[in-house]
């Protein structure tokens, strides 16, 4: 089998984590590429812990169920932390993706962190592009950035198909987390 990435999603309901895996999987599908997306279905509600999953491959994807060992966390809620193991079953090599104001340093220390964590301030540049603190595709950038398997231009192409009118600050704030992401080993 080819390059398999893995991606699971921690966000919580209305944050946008389904509709995050769902962009880059069909922005994946455009780079010419084999994507899956979808969301761990249960009594979500609003505000409620919820996953999603992304699979991307150069090779068709066979496996079907959810991801028990990623490659890649994303962290849309930082408040999650404290509340689910955000790094159960992450990969020896996986990385942690994380929308907070604290440094990676501070949130391997602060959380004992063995892997290389990657943190964005989503929810400022969010409020800042956008005027709401919808992290969803601030973090899209984050994750474009640490996993280098998406285009930017695919994802941009995507955002303007979902978002129309309103694509014009979810693309600044995607390339914004993109740029200003910084990861510590």
């Amino acid at each position: 089998m080819g390059k398999l990435l893995e991606v699971r999603w921690h966000g919580r309901g209305g944050q946008g984590a389904v509709t995050s895996a769902e962009l880059v999987a069909r922005a994946a599908i455009s780079d010419g590429k084999y994507a899956q997306s979808f969301p761990s279905f249960g009594p979500e509600r609003r505000g409620a812990p919820v996953l999603a999953f992304l699979r991307i491959s150069d090779e068709f994807i066979r496996i079907r169920t959810n991801i028990y060992e990623p490659d890649i966390v994303v962290v849309l809620d930082p408040g999650l932390l404290r509340a689910v193991d955000v790094t159960s079953g992450l990969k020896d090599k996986g990385k942690i993706i994380i929308n907070s104001k604290k440094s990676p340093d501070e949130l391997k220390s602060e959380f004992g962190f063995n892997w290389p964590v990657a943190a964005v301030n989503a929810t400022r540049i969010a409020r800042e592009m956008i005027g709401l603190p919808i992290t969803n595709t601030t973090m899209i950038g984050a994750l474009l950035k640490v996993a280098d398997d998406v285009k930017v231009d695919s994802l941009v192409e995507q955002l303007q198909e979902r978002f129309g009118a309103r694509a014009e600050g979810n693309i600044k704030a995607m390339k914004r987390a993109y740029n200003e992401i910084v990861m510590k080993e």
